[in-house]
């Protein structure tokens, strides 16, 4: 079995430029996570995308849903941003039945102190080596099926409708 991995930006994948002090986007750290995880499954990295997802249109998300529907694997994990990713699920979820996949993403990026990232993309692994088809996001230990998620702005944290 192969896990694929998705990248569309976000955070998660925000590099600091300390020459001007705002966050933007390079090269995705996904190399450097599934490296430093020392995940032992065999991985296939897809860079889709690299946005914050409030910059995500219709097309974009189609693009993901593309992505997946390509995909040979039946296990796939979508690093996303988190302030549009119940919208990106929910394409997914109305157009996909025979896969597992995970969102995931970081409220800090990656290459920030203190980082939420490597643990939801090992958790986001986990889960959707261990799930039932269907879409689902994984944040900060809890996982929520695509319909039954929201982000609590207030509180930087998801829950349940």
């Amino acid at each position: 079995m192969t896990l694929r991995i998705l990248a569309t930006g976000g955070t998660f994948d925000k590099h600091y430029n300390e020459l001007n002090g705002v966050l933007g986007f390079a090269d995705s750290h996904l190399p450097e996570v599934i490296a430093r995880s020392r995940m032992t499954i065999p991985v296939e990295l897809q860079v889709v995308s690299m946005l914050d997802s409030l910059d995500m249109q219709d097309a974009d998300r189609k693009n993901v849903l593309a992505a997946c529907q390509a995909a040979s694997e039946k296990q796939i994990v979508i690093v996303h941003g988190t302030d549009t990713m119940r919208e990106t699920a929910e394409v997914l979820g109305a157009a996909l039945s025979d896969k597992t996949i995970v969102f995931t993403g970081a409220m800090i990026p990656y290459e920030i102190a203190n980082s939420d990232a490597l643990f939801n993309f090992g958790f986001a692994c986990a889960a959707a080596q261990t799930l039932p088809p269907g879409v689902y996001v994984a944040m900060n230990g809890k996982v929520f099926t695509w319909d039954n998620v929201t982000k609590n702005r207030a509180a930087g944290v998801f829950q349940a409708l």
